[in-house]
């Protein structure tokens, strides 16, 4: 029910509250009988103390959609993150696919950085590591994922330069020994295409001579000591 007071500010009296039916955390203020004055989060709800009888203002009004909006943001990331660990980059990619306003992402993003529920930097130390031991992938190629997950250039190289070397020694001997097995053609043959094999998989140059190294070659190990000039870090 819409009236003025003495001051000509129109003002709006909450004659119900409604919880939805589908999404209960959700309630829905009425005016009248047929219209809706707001919707929002319980936890809005108790914030605000939206109770029957209460009379808002537009302006009033206007700031709690503004609070509910933002905070909905913030706990559509908290479930987001409940699948696994995400980036900044990828919470805000999600959040934009949900239609949320820029303001209201930027601050629900914001506020999982001060609570520390996201960290890039250390989303990317676990990551790195995770990706090392079980992808057979070298520090190079694992740096470019972290990049395209919305991680910054210094942060990914930190993460990916403190990486281990005798584990990423161990996974690219065991991406070479698995490759080596179907490779065809003579060896010096099937030595460059291993080499570039691995290159392309990130691993740094002195890891792949070392990985090419451990093939059995049955007596073929001299194929290895030649065009080392191959193995140029970039």
């Amino acid at each position: 029910m819409a009236y003025s007071n003495p001051s000509d500010v129109e003002e709006w009296m909450i004659l119900s509250v409604r919880q939805d039916k589908k999404e209960r955390k959700l309630y829905h203020l009425f005016a009248e009988s047929d219209k809706e004055m707001l919707s929002v989060h319980e936890d809005i709800l108790i914030r605000f103390r939206l109770t029957k009888g209460q009379i808002l203002t537009e302006v009033q009004m206007e700031e709690i959609r503004m609070e509910d909006e933002r905070y909905r943001a913030y706990v559509l990331a908290i479930a987001y993150l409940g699948a696994k660990p995400r980036t900044r980059k990828q919470i805000e990619q999600y959040l934009n696919r949900k239609w949320f306003e820029a303001d209201n992402i930027q601050y629900a993003l914001d506020r999982l950085e001060r609570e520390h529920i996201v960290d890039d930097e250390q989303y990317a130390h676990m990551f790195a590591i995770g990706r090392l031991r079980n992808s057979l992938k070298g520090r190079r190629f694992i740096k470019q994922e972290l990049q395209l997950r919305g991680v910054s250039k210094e942060v990914a190289a930190e993460a990916t330069e403190s990486l281990d070397r005798k584990v990423e020694l161990a996974s690219a001997k065991k991406a070479a020994e698995k490759k080596w097995r179907s490779l065809k053609g003579e060896p010096i043959d099937r030595k460059r295409k291993l080499m570039g094999y691995l290159m392309r998989r990130g691993f740094p140059g002195d890891i792949v001579k070392e990985a090419l190294k451990s093939i059995d070659l049955n007596g073929e190990d001299d194929v290895f000591e030649e065009d080392d000039g191959l193995l140029l870090d970039n």
